[in-house]
């Protein structure tokens, strides 16, 4: 790492600096010449990153991305009108949010004035950053409300504009800008790696600490916030943070990929880009693992432009703010769009292949972002667009969605991916919340946890949870949960992710192209108990339920699906024995014998309009009323059940030709157990058996001395297997795992598993402290 940048010479950080490329202001082509002072560097490459360079502005798109800025910040300007609570009538300091929304007012004035020049423009501009400097955001203040406001929301927006306007304030405007961030972001807050200040918090904390050293020519304040990223780097076993198996864990117990994750990735980007090079670039080795994470963990959930919804937490309640000045629909596929711009920057600093296979999945979402397309997608502005646009005009071929399963045993997660479609199961345990609620948003979330099941095919629309679903759909129908339907209080269980279940067994086993994955279930707020069980395969999703039982004096009910057809959807429900299709979704095989034992022979149906608005699950957004069309499918399993089961088959994208079939076919997929003991089957075919052992026991060819989940691969053309197992429990205890099978040999096997015996059965043991990950044993068969 950097030593302190007092140890380097005025000469030295000219070295290092000048040869940087520069946009002049109001352009978007072109270079100027490397200023003479290395902080003058700096700043022009971060006004380079935030404004963008490479475009041409009278081209399109950014000429009328520049064009609405212009608007909107002609219109901020006439309504501005300072008072000593505010800076724009209805924006008041009290709360906070006031304060942020004005300096994100005057960011957009300040980039208008960036593409046009225009004095009055600016002189407006300073009169406002002054009277919010003077009025509210200055050392005299003693923060109030929620702490984000102050110490990131604010300051963040602050730096950028006093970045920008740098040559345009006086010493003293700056100074004031300075010492307010100072107060804000005292040195302390970034001394210990805890509280707020960890993930993404501390990136943005950071991010800011380092604008405020470089424009204040402070080189301690660049040193500071370069060595306070190191804690982000390494991967954690608890709390805030990236995990091994590319879990990103935001409030201690949420799954946030897609909010606080992006947040995270974005802001390192923008200060690996703007310190490369310099004194202060960030050289921590452990910076590998950030670069790494692209692929490994925010990758697989994006599905052709969107992120996966369960790694949202509460924004999924945001659609359309009230505060949002652009009005701009915050969904999924904004998420999504929000991650891969964040890539796009951060591929400047990976290595050639890396950044090769990087553009190579951004073009392939480009392409294939039908719903939101990516290269107008309203919420970036020309920075971000001109990045994007130069990979999609690159010689680099779009790579297609990857096929395979990727288990988020540290979230509670899982994501499956066939060719056409994908899949995403939503989970919580005692380590990862139910859902997420605070600050008016998300309320009604309570059983996003209850293993919701998340699908897309290729044929369907693509917005089937970015249509208005959240405030549209039945909060007590989400599709593939088991709940009770005792009605819940708003907030129910708490805010911040704390409702968490007393449930340990949450988890699986995969081989990277299948799956095993569970769930014990306990409901929020209630009696209920359930094991589900999810088997991933090749052209579908095999689901078992069991052990369903309650005692809250109400009907208990597992969502088969909960289909958003949209405002007026017309797609035709046909069904037949043991199969149900949808027109244009796909389809359920409705699986009996071991695994239908004493649950419903076919679900229940509806169709029904439902009505709904942002603000009814959002107090920052719009009263806006829509409405759309459900098709849902359900078992009821009656009130106060007891050991209750269901099992069915999913089929993503299937004909309804396929799905009847499947349904004739009663040799290929066997369900071997659907207990609250254990739960398993077998697909032929596949030469896959399968099975989640909710205890100890034996089922088929399988024992565990203790809860387990467990997958095996045969080829009958090599004659050779593999072996997959799992402690979703995570009890540190060992576990012992016997397939009785005759087996040649061991060829492999991974330093978790012990070998203690093979021959007429294979017998292996997994050490405990494993945190959940799947491991693996190959073997030839006997």
């Amino acid at each position: 790492m950097s030593q302190p940048s007092a140890a380097w010479s005025r000469r030295t950080l000219l070295t290092a600096l000048t040869a940087l490329p520069l946009i002049g202001p109001g352009t978007g082509t072109g270079t100027a010449a490397a200023p003479a002072d290395p902080y003058d560097a700096l700043r022009h490459r971060w006004r380079e990153i935030g404004l963008g360079t490479g475009y041409d502005p009278a081209a399109e798109p950014y000429a009328s991305r520049i064009a609405e800025t212009a608007r909107l910040a002609a219109a901020f300007r006439a309504a501005m009108a300072p008072a000593p609570d505010s800076l724009w009538p209805g924006l008041r300091y009290d709360p906070p949010t006031g304060i942020t929304r004005g300096y994100n007012r005057l960011w957009t004035m300040t980039q208008a004035y960036a593409h046009s020049g225009d004095e009055g423009l600016l002189a407006d501009t300073v009169r406002g950053l002054d009277h919010l400097s003077a009025t509210v955001y200055n050392p005299a203040t003693t923060r109030y409300g929620n702490w984000w406001e102050w110490q990131i929301g604010s300051p963040r927006l602050l730096m950028d504009i006093v970045a920008v306007l740098y040559d345009r304030l006086a010493p003293e405007q700056r100074e004031a800008a300075f010492a307010a961030v100072d107060h804000f972001i005292p040195d302390a807050l970034l001394d210990s790696y805890t509280g707020v200040s960890t993930g993404a918090n501390r990136v943005d904390l950071c991010r800011s600490v380092a604008l405020r050293g470089i424009l204040g020519r402070a080189p301690g304040k660049i040193s500071l916030a370069r060595d306070a990223l190191s804690p982000v780097f390494p991967h954690v076993t608890s709390g805030d943070g990236l995990y091994a198996d590319g879990s990103f864990i935001q409030h201690t117990w949420v799954a946030y990929s897609g909010t606080y994750g992006q947040v995270l990735l974005d802001g390192l980007a923008r200060l690996f880009a703007l310190l490369t090079g310099s004194p202060w670039e960030v050289t921590d080795p452990r910076r590998q693992l950030v670069l790494d994470s692209v692929e490994h963990a925010y990758a697989p959930l994006i599905h052709n432009g969107l992120m996966m919804d369960s790694v949202n937490g509460r924004a999924v309640s945001r659609g359309h703010l009230r505060d949002d000045d652009r009005g701009i629909m915050r969904s999924d596929h904004f998420h999504g769009h929000a991650l891969i711009a964040a890539a796009a920057l951060l591929s400047a600093g990976a290595g050639a292949a890396e950044r090769q296979r990087w553009h190579a999945r951004i073009k392939g979402w480009i392409e294939r972002d039908t719903t939101a397309p990516i290269l107008t997608s309203p919420q970036f502005q020309v920075a971000d667009l001109a990045r994007l646009h130069a990979i999609a005009a690159s010689p680099v071929a779009a790579a297609p969605e990857p096929v395979g399963h990727k288990l988020y045993a540290a979230m509670d997660r899982a994501v499956h991916r066939r060719p056409g479609w994908a899949a995403n199961i939503a989970m919580a345990s005692e380590r990862i919340s139910s859902y997420e609620c605070g600050n008016g948003e998300n309320p009604r979330g309570w059983h996003t946890g209850a293993g919701m099941l998340y699908w897309w095919p290729a044929a369907a629309r693509g917005d089937q949870y970015t249509d208005w679903f959240w405030p549209t759909v039945d909060p007590y129908r989400l599709p593939g949960t088991t709940v009770s339907t005792k009605r819940l209080a708003d907030r129910e269980g708490g805010e911040w992710g704390l409702p968490k279940p007393a449930a340990r067994w949450v988890g699986g086993v995969s081989d990277g192209e299948y799956a095993a994955v569970g769930q014990h279930v306990r409901g929020l707020g209630s009696t209920l108990v359930a094991h589900k069980s999810w088997f991933c395969a090749d052209d579908g999703i095999v689901c078992l339920g069991a052990g369903i039982s309650c005692d809250d004096g109400v009907p208990v009910e597992t969502i088969v699906d909960n289909r958003n057809l949209g405002e007026n959807g017309a797609a035709a429900l046909t069904t037949g024995p043991g199969w149900a299709h949808l027109q244009g979704h796909g389809g359920w095989v409705f699986l009996t014998g071991a695994g239908g034992t004493g649950g419903p022979a076919r679900p229940r149906t509806l169709r029904e309009d439902r009505e709904g608005a942002w603000s009814d699950i959002n107090t920052g957004s719009t009263a806006e009323r829509v409405t759309r069309r459900y098709q849902t499918l359900w078992f009821d399993h009656g009130t106060d059940p007891r050991a209750a089961s269901y099992a069915y088959l999913l089929m993503p994208g299937a004909s309804r030709r396929a799905v009847a079939a499947r349904a004739r076919d009663r040799r290929r997929l066997t369900v071997h157990a659907n207990s609250a003991d254990r739960q398993s089957v077998s697909i032929r075919s596949l030469g896959l058996l399968a099975a989640n052992f909710w205890r100890a026991g034996t089922v088929g060819a399988l024992t565990a001395s203790a809860p387990a989940s467990i997958l095996v691969r045969r080829s009958a053309r090599t004659r050779t297997a593999a072996l997959h197992l799992a402690d979703p429990m995570r009890g540190g205890e060992p576990l012992e795992i016997v397939w009785h099978h005759p087996v040649g040999r061991v060829t492999s096997h991974d330093p978790g598993i012990e070998i203690l015996s093979a021959g007429r059965a294979l017998r292996v043991r997994l050490t405990g402290g494993t945190a959940g990950a799947s491991h693996h044993c190959e073997v030839t068969l006997g």
